[in-house]
């Protein structure tokens, strides 16, 4: 698993990362060891960057989430 990947399902399983992040996203995106590509993929929204950069083919039908519960971005 990417590490990306990682941190976004950290973000979807776990209520006190998302707080984290929605209080200071770069400061959690670094602590986690993502880099500024994934940073900034991430702060961007754009799904088709995220997928790319977290290994996973949206052809394949799998959704990639781009903010949480209350827009964390």
């Amino acid at each position: 698993m990417s590490k990306l990947l990682g941190y976004l399902n950290l973000l979807d399983t776990d209520a006190a990362a998302r707080a984290a992040h929605a209080a200071d996203p770069k400061a959690a995106m670094t602590q986690f060891g993502l880099s500024e590509a994934e940073y900034e993929a991430v702060l961007s929204g754009d799904k088709a960057l995220i997928s790319k950069l977290a290994g996973v083919d949206l052809k394949d039908g799998q959704a990639v989430q781009t903010s949480c519960a209350g827009d964390v971005r």
